[in-house]
This record gives C-alpha cells, sequence and structure tokens, in this order.
C-alpha cells in the first residue's frame, strides 16, 4: 500500500471552528498523523477543538498493507465505521494502540458533550485485489490487479452510471453530468440519500487515487472544464481496460420506463 489519504472536511474540527477550512493529510508507509485539540506544547496535524477531547487524542500510523489506529484517551472509545459496509464499525478501546484497521473507506468518530459527535475520514486506496484469472498458485507467482477497485463501494456505482452510455451505446454519447449520476443512482438501495457534492467527491477519488490520472492544475477560469476533462478521463481509462464491463450495468438500478405517448 502507497499511502492513505486523511481528511477533516471544512467545519469538522468542532464547535470551537465552525469555519475552519478542510484539511487533507496524505501519508506513505511509516508516517503518521496525531489527532486532538492539541496546543503549542502539544502540537497535532489534525486539529478537533471540542473540550470533551484530549489534547492529543490519538495517532494514525500507516504500515506497508494497512493503517493503525491509537487511542491516547484514558476514558472513552473511538468508532472507526465503514460507511460502504451497511453499519459496520470497529470499536477502539481506550489506550489501544495500533489497532488494524481493514476497511477502504473509514469514518474515525470520537464522542463529544454535544448532541453531535466530531469525525474524519481515512482513505486508503491501495488495497489490491488478485486478478481472477492468475489467482491460483504461490503468491509470488499470483498476478494482482492494475487497478485495485472494490466492485461493492458506492464510487465504483459512480463510475458504472458514469460509463454507461457507452456500454449501452446510446448516440449520440456524452460524459454524464453529475446531477445526471445522483439521479441514474437514485433508485439503488445505497445511494438514496448520494448528492452531487458526495459524487464530485468520488470522482475525484477515482481519477487521482483509484486511476491515477496525471491532470494539471487548472485555473480559476478552467475549473469547470477541468472537471468536466476529470470525468472524461475515468471513462475513457475504465472503458479501454476493461475496468468496467456491460455485465456491471446489472448493480446500477433499473432504468426508469418512458412515459407512454399518445395518451
Amino acid at each position: 500500500m502507497s499511502g492513505v489519504v486523511v481528511h477533516l472536511p471544512q467545519g469538522g474540527g468542532g464547535v470551537g471552528e465552525p469555519h475552519a477550512n478542510a484539511v487533507t493529510l496524505r501519508l506513505g508507509p511509516g508516517e503518521r498523523a496525531r489527532f486532538g485539540r492539541g496546543s503549542v506544547r502539544t502540537p497535532v496535524e489534525l486539529r478537533l477543538a471540542d473540550a470533551a477531547i484530549s489534547r492529543l487524542a490519538g495517532e494514525i500510523r500507516v504500515t506497508d498493507d494497512h493503517w493503525q489506529l491509537s487511542n491516547h484517551s484514558t476514558t472513552h472509545s473511538y468508532l472507526v465505521e465503514n460507511p460502504e459496509g451497511a453499519g459496520e464499525y470497529l470499536r477502539v478501546s481506550p489506550r489501544r494502540a495500533g489497532a488494524p484497521i481493514p476497511f477502504e473507506f473509514s469514518r474515525v468518530v470520537l464522542p463529544t458533550r454535544r448532541d453531535t459527535t466530531v469525525s474524519f475520514q481515512v482513505f486508503a486506496p491501495d488495497h489490491v485485489y488478485l486478478d481472477p484469472q492468475g489467482a491460483g498458485g504461490s503468491w509470488e507467482s499470483r498476478t494482482l490487479t492494475a487497478y485495485s477497485l472494490d466492485e461493492t463501494a458506492t464510487y465504483f456505482l459512480v463510475l458504472v452510471a458514469l460509463c454507461e452510455p457507452w456500454l449501452r451505446d446510446q448516440s449520440p454519447v456524452a460524459v454524464p453530468t453529475t446531477p445526471q449520476v445522483v439521479e441514474r443512482l437514485r433508485g439503488h438501495a445505497a445511494c438514496g440519500r448520494l448528492t452531487a457534492r458526495a459524487v464530485s467527491s468520488h470522482i475525484d477519488y477515482l481519477a487521482e487515487e483509484k486511476l491515477r490520472i496525471d491532470l494539471p492544475q487548472a485555473t480559476e477560469d478552467g475549473r469547470r472544464d477541468r472537471r468536466h476533462g476529470k470525468r472524461e478521463a475515468v471513462v475513457g481509462i475504465a472503458l479501454r481496460f476493461g475496468v468496467v464491463r456491460e455485465e456491471h450495468l446489472a448493480l446500477l438500478p433499473p432504468q426508469a420506463e418512458p412515459a407512454a405517448r399518445g395518451r
């Protein structure tokens, strides 16, 4: 695993920082990030400004093939949720050091004295999967997939929805817009609350971490073109290399029947 991405959403640092900017950290094997309230004497990479959270609440450490969470609290457990796992979670008990986390997507949740919690996200994009055609034999002889995508994840549904017009041979073919992807996935059991912002985040994740597309940085005026170019690049790689195939269309909800005419 080449590393993880840790993301603290805008305003996610707690009651003391409602307008704080989002923080995104990229950590490689052997690197760590500390989180908590922090102070001059106790610096942290992720600042969570809530009085119920310790100055140094915990630490994330990246290894070669997974990441670990240490809970420095003496009284509170932390939860690590799998947003893709229908309620699946791990509880990391107080003073637990180096708990291994198996999820590709994780939400680390800390308790507070308010009616809401404080949380941040961890993405481990380099979970690898064996090529189905080369899964036999010894580990040294096995073939790994070039693009390690989880076909049960929401980001894969977004990718299939983006590729659907090509796979159905619809003409003229255009890249679905973000609102069109939201609407297309609305009937899926896992996507009833999917938002345009979430879809954009999944596209960014696919482009930057999963398919490793190198797009030039855009100016302020070119952001819309860059977003469109990113969707086109994601679809192009997914189709050229067979990452998304016709059988994957079965993952999408049934298409709405066109309204009857002549009534």
